[in-house]
């Protein structure tokens, strides 16, 4: 990570990806080697815009490439969390936070397009979909503010695809 990628108020630049199948059911997936779940995410590169980002982490983390999604929309601003120290890297960089912008994407193909093995350490190893708002109620409490907001900004065009259920825990 590069230090120009950290804001004057120690937020890291970050895409986060909401991905929808037909049914408006979202990708749900374990991170590598840990236990814990969430949606795909990733750091903004310098002088990278945040679609830019988005469609690189895309292929990174789950292996779609932009042929095979469509864009829905993005939240209308930066959504930001603290990082508990003890969550933060040892080594490297150090920052207060990430500042994310949340895109909503429509896969177009079928499950089996889906790869995590695409890039040479891959961010997870299992997915799966979930109702739209169940990783209210897995993801780690620190990111669980921004799920939300996300979640409810970008809900109304994920209900265009299947009729979501509108009632968030």
């Amino acid at each position: 990570m590069d230090i120009d990628s950290i804001d004057s108020d120690g937020y890291r630049r970050n895409v986060g990806i909401v991905l929808c199948n037909s049914e408006a059911k979202v990708l749900w997936a374990r991170r590598s080697q840990r236990d814990g779940w969430q949606f795909p995410q990733g750091g903004i590169e310098i002088a990278e815009s945040a679609k830019d980002a988005v469609y690189r982490e895309l292929y990174e983390e789950i292996g779609l490439s932009p042929g095979q999604v469509h864009m829905l929309g993005s939240t209308r601003g930066w959504l930001r969390y603290d990082v508990p120290p003890y969550y933060q890297r040892s080594k490297g960089t150090r920052f207060r936070g990430q500042k994310q912008m949340w895109f909503l994407f429509h896969m177009l193909g079928p499950d089996s397009d889906i790869r995590l093995d695409s890039v040479e350490n891959p961010e997870f190893d299992l997915w799966q979909w979930v109702d739209y708002w169940t990783p209210l109620r897995q993801i780690i409490a620190f990111k669980r503010q921004v799920y939300r907001r996300a979640l409810t900004e970008l809900e109304p065009l994920a209900v265009g695809i299947s009729g979501t259920d509108r009632n968030p825990i």
